[in-house]
């Protein structure tokens, strides 16, 4: 009942909001003919209430079996649209609080109602109505130009010096990858250049950060080949991401006698199914070759020398992401090696656990966030709506000698493009000082 009652509020709102923005539209076409004020205003009309349908439909759309491309695409041109609403409604605003103190200037000082024309009623302001509705349609605009990123990976190299790195490590080569997300992939031949682009830097070492699908895992399976492919000296480990456990998608099984047993236990359960498919997505990863580190360590030799290195299930620092991890347990093995490094798919868990709990780990490898998939970062400046939600969002942070590096992510979800956060490959040389 609660999440219909949101829902009704949800679409009041986005009609609210169409009918606000329509006094905008009818004031930049008032000069126009009447048949072309007419195509517009029913235009507009059309996509709006369009976009309420689709908002309506979109808890069904996967119990529909709806394909992936066409749920993405008219996901983001929908999400698109909307955003470009709600960047415009400021200047629309700001007129209209100019109108209204006008109009009580004009009260003050023409106290009579008989001295007041009957024509004298203060107009909209057609500059701030273009201004508000240029910039909303540039972000749309942006919106559609970032498709074509999705796949133009950018490889990112870093030097990172530690005094304790042991000193056969001079040199090692540390490659990241994060946040594949292949149940969003169209274009396979796209994903083997990137893999092959991964495979020309000749790591030492190749480390996935987790979310490898978006919940299932059939996902990955058109696309073993591919990142079976990725080679590596001393081997490829992996660990998991939020959405490898599924907690996202609706299993079949998550009906009232399930939900009876989470009562029990006073906390979320995994179903049957959900249990079934994280063990088929933990084997997907043991046949590509990759060795999951999951609340487990190894360490890696190098010319009769030894780092750790550490891989947790998901942590996360914030309450409305499940925490499945226990650094403890993974981290014990490797108490004694000099040199640390671990793979926490959540960059939150290392202000809200790894900082303050564990001091020798020297470098945390993160993805999770995709810098939102949208920003800018140029040289001097970076910004993307994610820096309101988690404090280190991508590339690199230092604290009281730690290093933490997250990745902006090989893949995409949700949005099916890249608008200044470019999809990842980071290479990281590790250098002793």
């Amino acid at each position: 009942m609660r999440g219909l009652t949101g829902s009704i509020t949800f679409l009041i709102i986005l009609l609210l909001l169409d009918l606000y923005i329509f006094q905008a539209i009818r004031t930049v076409t008032v000069s126009s003919s009447p048949k072309w004020r007419t195509v517009v205003h029913v235009a507009y009309w059309i996509v709006s209430l369009a976009i309420l349908l689709f908002f309506m439909a979109v808890p069904y759309l996967r119990t529909l079996d709806t394909p992936t491309i066409l749920r993405n695409y008219v996901l983001a041109i929908c999400i698109g649209l909307l955003l470009a609403k709600i960047i415009s409604l400021p200047f629309f605003l700001i007129d209209d609080i100019r109108r209204a103190m006008l109009w009580i200037s004009e009260k003050l000082t023409r106290p009579s109602a008989t001295e007041v024309d009957a024509g004298s009623a203060i107009s909209r302001s057609v500059f701030l109505s273009w201004l508000g509705i240029g910039i909303g349609s540039t972000l749309f605009g942006t919106l559609l130009y970032g498709f074509k990123n999705k796949y133009n990976y950018k490889v990112v190299k870093k030097q990172l010096s530690f005094a304790n790195l042991p000193a056969a490590f001079d040199g090692f080569k540390v490659l990241q990858i994060s946040d594949i997300h292949s149940g969003s992939f169209t274009d396979k031949a796209a994903v083997v250049k990137g893999i092959s682009l991964i495979n020309e830097l000749e790591a030492d070492l190749i480390l996935f950060t987790g979310d490898l699908v978006n919940d299932r895992a059939e996902e990955i399976e058109p696309y073993k080949d591919v990142f079976s492919a990725l080679k590596a000296k001393h081997g490829v480990y992996s660990t998991l991401g939020n959405h490898d456990y599924g907690d996202y998608y609706p299993w079949p099984d998550r009906d009232d006698r399930h939900k009876e047993k989470e009562a029990a236990a006073g906390k979320k359960l995994m179903t049957p199914l959900q249990q079934a498919n994280l063990d088929k997505l933990k084997k997907h990863h043991a046949d590509m070759g990759w060795t999951m580190l999951n609340d487990e360590s190894t360490t890696i030799n190098r010319d009769g020398h030894a780092i750790g290195l550490i891989g947790v299930q998901n942590i996360s620092g914030r309450a409305n992401f499940i925490s499945y991890g226990d650094l403890q347990v993974a981290w014990q093995p490797v108490a004694d090696s000099s040199f640390k490094i671990l793979m926490s798919h959540d960059p939150s868990h290392w202000d809200s656990e790894i900082r303050h709990k564990y001091p020798d780990i020297d470098l945390t490898l993160s993805g999770h966030t995709h810098g939102m998939q949208f920003g800018v970062e140029i040289p001097g400046f970076r910004w993307s709506p994610v820096q309101w939600v988690y404090k280190q969002w991508a590339g690199l942070y230092e604290k009281s000698g730690q290093k933490l590096y997250v990745n902006r992510g090989f893949g995409f979800i949700g949005y099916p493009g890249r608008v200044g956060i470019l999809p990842e490959i980071t290479l990281i040389t590790l250098r002793k000082t």
